[in-house]
């Protein structure tokens, strides 16, 4: 886990600011509910794009909660309160299994509702919905007629298991691939890394100084020793000559002698300040490892201590699994590139944020296409894809120009996840379109999305790169955190020593909040109390240190990761065909800035 978190004060200071500050501005709270109203009846008055429920005090227990026995920060391994440890075996009567996959129970259309049906008064838009382009927007998609059927909502823990899961045995698709030692930093190793020779390879001096034989006082020899040349002259008894640190042993030597530990008389001869013990200061051959000793296991992660000791073991390249290929499809023809909002058009916040954001999870971005609401586009980039994982964004609810679920329907796929009980992020769905190709829809709301990055396609992409899973660790909240009745809550978190604080902004539409975390809580139905202890999920700048996103990636070239980038980009609005650019360049990792602010509301 990285990220720093802030100083008792500079967060006090934050919640305050923050609070006092959206208050007075807006008269509202920082989710867009009124200020001091009743969220359920604001919720039951609005509508829109894949609204979240509002989430629920949680409930006063029986008993107040026994005191924690002082907990570690980040404790790993234990069972989050609130949480069964995920087993994906749901209860009975849930949809967590694979049933909803199973090829005997395809995705299968349910009640038709006629296109254009008005929305009765005071009830909302079904979640993950988008409303069609406005009139004097270019393109405004048909609606869609084809018929939907009610999800069957998977819970949060069997959902990530079922990613998990999902990747099936291809012989082709994760076949070994033998790389280079500089391109091999964070992928997996796909074989045993063996040593191809004795470490080290000779005896070898660990320190400068003299290297002598026999009891001293020693003669000491004009000529000297240093590392890189071949095999020196050997020692008689009595004599002693410098060494270098790294340099060969001469044969007959019997210890070296450091530098600070010996002095020479007027007559050249060597004198030692302390003891001389046999072998002191001599690494001998073999010392670390021989020649067929194993070193590493299959599935260890290359780090960059990894790359040093191969390459002291004598490789050139390593066997790794390859990175898994993901594409992004950007959908929606509401969003823009550049510029200010204007004309109910928004900025597009998921293009940029993310194909870095899935190389930090591993991944090999091969393309960023921006597809609008156009059906055939959509259709056409997914039965075309030669990505392993390929991710859209919005589009997986029913609305008129929700496509995701109709084009799955057409090609054949098997859905695995069709909505899991989370916010925010329900509308996310998970299929299988190739025994060796997935599909994750990530709702269109950004925080939203960072939810299904975090419950689908990282367990997924964690699978296909052959990593293990981390143990869980839990930290302490620091106050009271308000809940779904029903669905697990993802909510940003700041860390303070062993407890979480809550983060303001944490709507499903909203960025403030995670920009600043050093993680996501997970919040259990009914909420969280304070000094109750919750799993945090790591976010992906939190792996960055292990530079598993600092290398040549392919993709579109963001210039937020170290490396050089080259990717295309395809623009396919609906009527307009195809246009590609192509963009190579160089980018630095940037530093996310730090900043707090208090608990908010869904």
């Amino acid at each position: 886990m990285s990220g720093q978190p802030a100083p008792d004060a500079e967060l006090d200071e934050a919640l305050a600011l923050v609070n006092d500050d959206h208050g007075r501005r807006t008269g509202r709270r920082a989710d867009g509910e009124p200020a001091g109203g009743d969220p359920r009846s604001a919720a039951a008055a609005s509508g829109g794009r894949e609204h979240e429920a509002v989430p629920q005090p949680p409930s006063a227990p029986a008993a107040p909660p026994a005191p924690a026995a002082a907990p570690a920060p980040r404790k790993q391994g234990a069972t989050p309160s609130g949480h069964t440890p995920a087993s994906g075996h749901p209860a009975p009567g849930s949809s967590g299994g694979l049933g909803s996959g199973d090829p005997s129970n395809p995705i299968s259309p349910g009640t038709p509702t006629a296109p254009g049906t008005p929305t009765a008064p005071g009830t909302s838009t079904a979640p993950g919905t988008r409303t069609p382009a406005a009139p004097g927007n270019p393109a405004a998609p048909t609606p869609n007629p084809t018929p939907t059927k009610h999800r069957n909502i998977t819970p949060w823990p069997a959902a990530r298991n079922l990613a998990a899961r999902a990747p099936r045995p291809v012989p082709t698709a994760s076949a070994p691939a033998a790389v280079p030692l500089g391109q091999a930093l964070g992928l997996v190793l796909a074989a045993p890394l063996v040593a191809l020779t004795d470490l080290p390879s000779f005896d070898t001096s660990a320190m400068d100084g003299w290297v002598v034989a026999g009891p001293g006082p020693w003669d000491v020899r004009a000529d000297g020793i240093l590392a890189g040349h071949g095999q020196p002259e050997p020692l008689a008894d009595g004599e002693a000559v410098r060494i270098a640190t790294g340099a060969r042993i001469p044969r007959e030597a019997t210890a070296v002698i450091r530098s600070e530990h010996g002095l020479t008389d007027d007559k050249g001869r060597l004198h030692p300040r302390r003891d001389v013990t046999q072998g002191q200061d001599i690494r001998p051959r073999g010392q670390e490892c021989r020649s067929g000793d194993q070193l590493l296991p299959p599935g260890a992660l290359v780090t960059a201590a990894v790359l040093g000791l191969a390459a002291a073991a004598g490789y050139d390249e390593l066997q790794v699994v390859p990175r898994p290929r993901a594409e992004v499809l950007i959908l929606g023809d509401e969003l823009l590139t550049e510029g200010l909002p204007h004309e109910g058009l928004i900025r597009d916040a998921l293009g940029p944020m993310l194909p870095p954001w899935l190389r930090s999870l591993g991944a090999e971005v091969i393309a960023v296409r921006r597809l609008g609401d156009d059906a055939e586009a959509l259709h056409q980039a997914i039965t075309t894809s030669a990505a392993d994982l390929v991710a859209t964004t919005g589009g997986t609810a029913s609305g008129p120009v929700d496509h995701v679920h109709p084009i799955l329907r057409r090609i054949g796929a098997e859905l695995l996840v069709d909505g899991v009980a989370v916010r925010p992020g329900h509308p996310m769905l998970l299929a299988r379109i190739r025994p060796d190709q997935h599909l994750v829809g990530l709702p269109g709301n950004p925080l939203a999305a960072v939810s299904g990055l975090l419950t689908l396609a990282e367990p997924l992409l964690r699978t296909l790169s052959g990593r293990p899973a981390m143990p869980p660790y839990t930290a302490v909240l620091r106050e009271d955190v308000h809940g779904h009745p029903h669905d697990t809550r993802l909510v940003p978190v700041t860390l303070r020593g062993d407890q979480a604080v809550p983060l303001h902004y944490n709507g499903p539409a909203m960025l403030r909040g995670i920009a600043v975390a050093d993680g996501l809580a997970v919040v259990p139905p009914g909420g969280g109390r304070q000094g109750q202890e919750l799993e945090v999920l790591d976010l992906p700048w939190a792996l960055s240190e292990t530079g598993m996103d600092t290398g040549t990636a392919t993709g579109t070239a963001t210039g937020m990761e170290t490396g050089t980038g080259a990717g295309t980009e395809t623009d396919m609005a609906s009527g307009t065909g195809a246009g590609t650019a192509t963009a190579t360049g160089t980018g630095t990792a940037t530093a996310t800035g730090t900043g707090t602010a208090g608990e908010c509301f869904t």
